[in-house]
């Protein structure tokens, strides 16, 4: 019964969070945690099928995670190629991973053919951990809303970016800065 309440209570507590697709509202499941937070764990799948689980696997590694809807669209293609530039002018301790909802297969053919090397991709299509734990799991597509959140060597979440429109770019250079800002106060 008290477990019911507290549910219940939970429930009441969420603030319904909405992007836009192409200027329709898609509403987002999970809760976005905070900056200055400890950055919630979670377990995504790696391109050759394996479970990675992010505090196991960048211990110790300022990480920029991007969330994008799908690698096969222009826009997450964009994305993902100008962070695999940026990725490698970066220092080893610092990690840049992307994460969708594509099949892990998908995901590496699509880094085969556009020569990504340094960007890490990630599968969240097994339970969408990622998406509803960084509360960016757009509900009724079951894909991911564009988003960047970077994580400190502590595991704490220096920056939030949701992306309001989908079908755009995020700031990538506020994102950067952030990034390297991050890396650097370790």
């Amino acid at each position: 019964m008290e477990e019911n309440l507290n549910e219940q209570n939970e429930q009441q507590q969420i603030v319904k969070r909405t992007v836009m697709m192409k200027g329709r509202p898609m509403d987002l499941h999970g809760h976005l945690p905070q900056t200055g937070a400890p950055a919630p764990d979670f377990k995504a799948t790696a391109n050759d099928m394996l479970p990675m689980k992010f505090k196991r696997t960048y211990a110790g590694k300022t990480v920029l995670i991007s969330s994008v809807p799908s690698l096969d669209t222009p826009v997450c293609d964009i994305e993902t190629r100008k962070f695999n530039s940026e990725a490698e002018k970066l220092s080893p301790e610092i990690e840049i991973v992307t994460i969708s909802m594509d099949l892990p297969f998908a995901q590496a053919r699509w880094c085969g053919a556009a020569g990504i090397k340094r960007v890490k991709t990630y599968s969240d299509y097994i339970k969408a951990e990622f998406g509803k734990t960084y509360g960016v799991l757009i509900k009724d597509l079951r894909l991911l809303a564009r988003a960047i959140f970077i994580v400190d060597k502590d595991f704490n979440l220096r920056y939030v970016q949701v992306v309001p429109e989908v079908t755009q770019e995020p700031n990538y250079e506020e994102a950067l800065k952030a990034l390297k800002e991050a890396a650097e106060s370790n």
